[in-house]
């Protein structure tokens, strides 16, 4: 007696599913620049770690005396994996059959992998490459279905563990939303696209001939419109994005992010510092080269560089423990507070405060975005929205003001009803309104009857400047402290220390789940 027979079945059923959708399937899948959903996964996790889940899962065909036939895999791929040792849950879509369908797969299946990870409390990868829903599948059920899949937890999934979704080819309907309901989501330059609905569905819905790619390609997506965060250059470019995301991140949110040492001396002084805002308040100057020359060396990645680009956001480490970065970019509008760069502070905040990131916020905002444009894009409503998640985060934050904090958008550096450790350069100043716009409202009489105007003006400002010196702020405590800009990186690599060490004491789900 053997059960040889059986293992022998169940070894055809698992090699049916290693070859996909079949050896021209797959040829045309590497045609068009794509990876398989397997060999995705492989250059995702470690080497060796991925258990598969469900392997067996499909459609078979069966002969007359109900011995197996042959067998065709489901399109979605589950299962376990290890990133830099630490496990996480994968599902992959897979194109090679019939299009990575969403409703052409047993919807149960890659339910489970967001089931497992939601209930195990472990980190879940998407890699999205399907084509939606599809008409097809009309004739085989016999009946439509109401959008929407009850024991799908894809917004508890957003307050719980981190959530990462790759754009790998076309997502549409069930795909974008796999894609962008994530903290993180990432799209490849050239052969992803993501939209609610493919060019043939908004030609016949809107009239007229669209491209995918103009449709929903990175241009769209990653930089006009904001749906997906960062674009990459290529699949292994995408997959290693993920892998440098999730390395910043804990398990769960009932852990803090693990604290990786660096080789960097938390009392480095970079001469630089001193002379990189010029002293001239109408020249700009880079702001990612403070971020580089006070953050761990090589420890900053970006997120949404592209989009709201009048704000940086990035995750990095300040003596090896992970921080959430914002700073104002001066090369960009100005630094101004848009419509789009207030949306991801609120997006952003929420996420730091979601999984325990401190928020250090290095700040130069004139204002926000004035202008008819501004107003009748709701400029001001995304503001407050963005005050509202900084005023309700829980999470340490540190400020430093480097030059400018005007108005409203100044009054975004940080939280006001707790601790918030405030140090400003000797190059700050601020106020309720930029002096420069501020005199002319304030003496535009006076400015119309001067003999010159340019003087009269030269003069006010000279005479308003005296009190906008920071010091003065730091006279009667206004400001915690002016600092050495060389001092920053130490300053904030001993706030970090001590702001992990209370945030270890207050773990666990933030009061109101992340949205995406």
């Amino acid at each position: 007696m053997t059960w040889q027979p059986e293992i022998d079945e169940l070894e055809r059923r698992r090699d049916s599913a290693r070859r996909l959708g079949g050896e021209k399937a797959i040829a045309h899948q590497h045609t068009i620049g794509k990876l398989t959903a397997r060999e995705r996964i492989d250059r995702l996790v470690d080497d060796g770690s991925f258990q598969e889940l469900g392997m067996i899962a499909g459609a078979a065909e069966y002969a007359a005396d109900g011995t197996l036939a042959a067998a065709t895999p489901t399109n979605a791929i589950i299962g376990r994996g290890r990133i830099d040792g630490r496990k996480v849950v994968v599902s992959a879509d897979d194109f090679t059959i019939r299009g990575g369908s969403s409703e052409a797969t047993i919807s149960d299946k890659w339910i489970y992998a967001e089931r497992y990870a939601h209930e195990m409390q472990m980190p879940l990868v998407r890699l999205v490459d399907t084509a939606g829903g599809s008409v097809r599948l009309l004739e085989k059920q016999g009946a439509t279905k109401i959008p929407g899949y009850p024991t799908w937890p894809v917004m508890q999934l957003m307050g719980t563990v981190p959530v990462v979704g790759v754009a790998m080819g076309a997502c549409a309907g069930l795909g974008a939303i796999k894609v962008c309901a994530s903290h993180f989501s990432v799209m490849v330059k050239g052969t992803s696209q993501v939209f609610a609905a493919g060019p043939p569905v908004v030609a016949a819905a809107m009239g007229g001939e669209v491209d995918k790619e103009d449709l929903g390609g990175w241009r769209v997506q990653a930089k006009d419109g904001g749906a997906v965060d960062n674009a990459a250059e290529n699949e292994a470019d995408a997959l290693a994005q993920v892998r440098a995301f999730l390395s910043y991140l804990p398990k769960n949110v009932h852990e803090v992010p693990e604290r990786r040492p660096m080789n960097d001396d938390p009392g480095r002084r970079e001469e630089d510092l001193l002379t990189l805002v010029p002293r001239n308040r109408r020249h700009v100057y880079k702001m990612r080269r403070i971020l580089d020359l006070v953050l761990d060396q090589g420890s900053s990645f970006e997120i949404g560089r592209l989009n709201g680009r009048s704000l940086i956001t990035c995750l990095a480490r300040l003596n090896g423990y992970a921080v959430g970065v914002m700073a104002n970019d001066p090369q960009q509008q100005a630094g101004t507070m848009t419509r789009t760069a207030a949306q991801k502070v609120e997006k952003f905040v929420d996420f730091c405060d979601t999984f325990h990131l401190p928020i250090v916020n290095f700040t130069d905002v004139p204002g926000v975005m004035p202008g008819l444009v501004a107003e009748k894009a709701g400029t001001l409503r995304s503001v407050m929205k963005a005050l509202g998640a900084i005023e309700l985060s829980e999470t340490p934050w540190a400020s430093i003001i480097v030059r400018r904090a005007f108005g409203l958008a100044g009054g975004m550096h940080g939280r006001k009803r707790s601790i918030n450790l405030r140090f400003a350069w000797p190059s700050a100043y601020w106020g309720s309104i930029p002096l420069e716009g501020g005199i002319r409202a304030a003496y535009r009489k006076d400015l119309e009857a001067a003999p010159d105007p340019a003087v009269r003006l030269a003069e006010l400002e000279a005479h308003y400047a005296r009190f906008t010196s920071p010091f003065r702020t730091a006279e009667c405590f206004g400001i915690i402290d002016i600092i050495d800009p060389r001092e920053t990186r130490r300053v904030l690599c001993e706030w970090v220390e001590e702001a992990f060490d209370v945030t270890k004491t207050q773990v666990g789900p933030v009061r109101r789940t992340m949205r995406p």
